[in-house]
C-alpha cells in the first residue's frame, strides 16, 4: 500500500509538472515569439481552456502527500515555507494576467498583463527547479525530521546550493523547450514557424551542453539526455511536431521520477546525519488511514483523468496566428 501510494505522489508531480511545464514555457515565450499584440493573444490562447486545469494537479499532488505522507509533507512544506508561499504569490499574479489580459481596453493594458505573464512563468519555473534540485541533495534534518535553523536562513539556505542553482537552470530551459514544442503544435502561421525554430535551436544547444557536462562527468544519465535532446531537434526539424513534443514531456517526466527516487526508498534526505532521513516507511500514514483515501482515490483520481482527457479533445484544434480577413 505504501509503495502503490508513492507510487501515485510521483504520478501527480510528473503530471503537474509537464502539464504546468508547457504552461509555464508558453507565457515566458509569449513576448519572443508574438511580435505584435494579435500574435501574442493568440500564444496565450493556445493554453487558455487548459492552464487552470493543469493547476489542479499541483493541489492533487500536495493534497495526496499531505494524506499519505504527512511527515514528508510537514518538513518539505515548512523547511521550504518561504519559496513556497513565493510560488503561491506568482501562481495568483499568472491566473490574474491570464483572466484578465481580454478585460482591458487597449494594447497597452494587454501588454503589461503579458509581461505580468512572462515574469511570473519565470519566477515559478525558477523557484520550482530549485525545490526538485534541493529534493536531489536533502534538507538540514534533525532527529525529529523537522528542518533545523531559525530565521530567513531555515527556508532559504537550501536554495542558494549548487544542487538548486543547477536545478533552477534546468528547469528553466524544459520549460522553454516544452512551451516551443507544445506551440508548433498548436498554432499555425509565423508564431508556428517560430516556435518550431526556436525548439530546434534549444534542443541542439541543450544537446551540446549536456555532452559536455556528461564527458566531463562520466555521467550516463546525462549523456542519455544529451542524445535525447538530439532526437527532439531531429523531429522538430522534420515537422514532426507530435512526436517532438511527445518526447520532450517523456524527457521530463522520467526527470522528475529520477528527482523522487534518486535515494531509493528515502524520500527526503538529511544532510546533517543519514540516520535522521525520511524513509517512505517512516513518513507514511497509518494502514487505516492509506485504506480510506484509497477509496477516495478510486473515485477521485480516473474522474479527473477523464475529463481533463476531454477538455484536451474539445480544444484539439490548432489557434491560428496569421490575420484573417474578415
Amino acid at each position: 500500500m505504501i509503495t502503490v501510494w508513492f507510487a501515485l505522489v510521483v504520478l501527480c508531480w510528473v503530471l503537474f509538472f509537464v502539464l504546468e511545464g508547457f504552461d509555464f514555457g508558453v507565457g515566458l515565450l509569449s513576448p519572443v515569439v508574438g511580435r505584435d499584440d494579435h500574435e501574442r493573444g493568440a500564444v496565450v490562447r493556445t493554453v487558455g481552456p487548459f492552464w487552470d486545469g493543469n493547476e489542479v494537479w499541483l493541489v492533487a499532488a500536495i493534497g495526496v502527500t499531505f494524506a499519505a505522507f504527512p511527515d514528508w509533507y510537514a518538513a518539505l512544506l515548512s523547511g521550504l515555507y518561504l519559496p513556497m508561499a513565493a510560488l503561491l504569490l506568482l501562481l495568483a499574479v499568472r491566473g490574474v494576467a491570464l483572466e484578465f489580459r481580454g478585460k482591458g481596453d487597449g494594447p497597452g493594458w494587454r501588454r503589461r498583463c503579458d509581461a505580468a505573464l512572462a515574469a511570473s512563468s519565470a519566477g515559478i519555473v525558477l523557484l520550482w527547479g530549485a525545490v526538485l534540485g534541493v529534493l536531489t541533495h536533502g534538507l538540514a534534518l534533525g532527529p525529529d525530521g523537522q528542518v533545523t535553523g531559525t530565521g530567513l536562513s531555515r527556508s532559504t539556505a537550501a536554495l542558494l546550493s549548487w544542487p538548486a542553482l543547477a536545478g533552477a537552470g534546468a528547469a528553466l530551459f524544459a520549460a522553454l523547450l516544452i512551451g516551443a514544442m507544445f506551440l508548433t503544435l498548436r498554432t499555425t502561421g509565423p508564431v508556428h514557424e517560430r516556435a518550431r525554430r526556436l525548439g530546434v535551436t534549444l534542443a541542439t544547444g541543450g544537446a551540446a551542453v549536456l555532452a559536455g557536462i556528461g564527458f566531463g562527468t562520466e555521467s550516463r544519465l546525462v549523456l542519455a539526455a544529451a542524445v535525447l535532446c538530439v532526437g527532439i531537434a531531429m523531429l522538430a526539424r522534420s515537422n514532426q511536431e507530435g512526436l517532438a513534443f511527445g518526447g520532450t514531456a517523456l524527457s521530463i517526466a522520467g526527470a522528475v521520477v529520477a528527482v523522487f527516487t534518486v535515494h531509493g526508498d528515502v524520500v527526503l534526505r538529511s544532510t546533517l546525519d543519514p540516520a535522521w532521513s525520511l524513509t517512505m516507511t517512516g513518513a507514511a500514514a497509518t494502514d487505516s488511514a492509506l485504506r480510506l483515501i484509497s477509496v477516495v482515490g478510486v473515485v477521485v483520481l480516473p474522474g479527473v483523468l477523464v475529463y481533463q482527457a476531454f477538455s484536451y479533445w474539445v480544444f484539439r484544434r490548432r489557434v491560428a496566428s496569421e490575420r484573417v480577413p474578415s
